[in-house]
């Protein structure tokens, strides 16, 4: 079950035999093939892209800022560079 848009989405995961995917992979026309095998990079990539852990580098990087400003200010400061 998926929750889409706060609905509830039904849907069955069908593993397709890898003859049967090689069959409707071979049935393409070329142009069509790369566009399978780009999209196939694209998920290898982005499940690459999941995997990794973020990086906490930043962290005490305003260590030095921490007496010039109120959480306050600072949040006032950040509303005004998004508008």
């Amino acid at each position: 079950m998926l929750i889409l848009n706060q609905k509830m989405v039904k849907f069955t995961y069908m593993a397709l035999d890898p003859n049967e995917l090689q069959k409707k992979f071979l049935s393409l026309a070329p142009n069509k093939q790369q566009e399978v095998v780009d999209f196939i990079e694209f998920l290898e990539s982005k499940k690459k892209m999941t995997n990794e852990k973020p990086s906490l580098s930043w962290i005490g990087a305003l260590e030095k800022h921490k007496n010039d400003f109120t959480s306050l200010e600072l949040q006032k400061k950040a509303n005004e560079w998004r508008d």
